[in-house]
């Protein structure tokens, strides 16, 4: 039986060191979790507002980029209506002087064809102030040799008719 005085229950001692993890449960619960749970909690608040940070960061680089792109979008198309403009000016302008050479050209043409004109009648007048000339002299030799006048009517129109001719 002393064996069993070894292996014996004690209440009293199984209720002391009950209420020593009871004792010290609350203690560890009143000084220890609760600041762990506000350390932990802020933690999580820290993470949470970093994210958020982090979102809209995100959210803001994707308002940026997507501004970027349409301001991109709005420059080409500005480019595009640039060189559009310019190709329309550059057609219009080459229009205008291929049409002023066109002009000048049928005006020098035209100047051409006057100067001609002009010159043959000038060739034409010189030729019968010529003829007239040839004729006077003609008719100054014929008086010398002395025809009568219908001979002299004759050899004029036969003279002039072959100038003419």
């Amino acid at each position: 039986m002393q064996n069993l005085d070894v292996i014996s229950v004690n209440i009293w001692a199984i209720l002391a060191s009950l209420a020593n993890l009871l004792i010290l449960t609350l203690i560890v619960k009143r000084f220890l979790f609760k600041p762990v749970k506000k350390i932990v909690d802020a933690r999580r608040a820290a993470i949470d507002n970093d994210y958020a940070q982090a979102q809209a960061a995100r959210d803001q680089a994707e308002e940026s980029r997507q501004n970027y792109e349409a301001a991109m979008a709005a420059a080409k198309q500005t480019s595009d209506q640039i060189i559009a403009d310019a190709t329309r000016t550059a057609e219009y302008r080459s229009n205008e002087i291929i049409s002023e050479a066109r002009e000048k050209a049928t005006d020098i043409r035209r100047q051409a064809e006057a100067d001609a004109v002009l010159e043959r009648r000038k060739a034409e007048d010189d030729m019968k102030h010529e003829i007239a000339e040839v004729s006077t002299q003609l008719t100054g030799k014929l008086l010398q040799r002395e025809i009568n006048e219908d001979d002299h009517k004759k050899l004029i129109d036969s003279f002039l008719s072959d100038l003419g001719d």
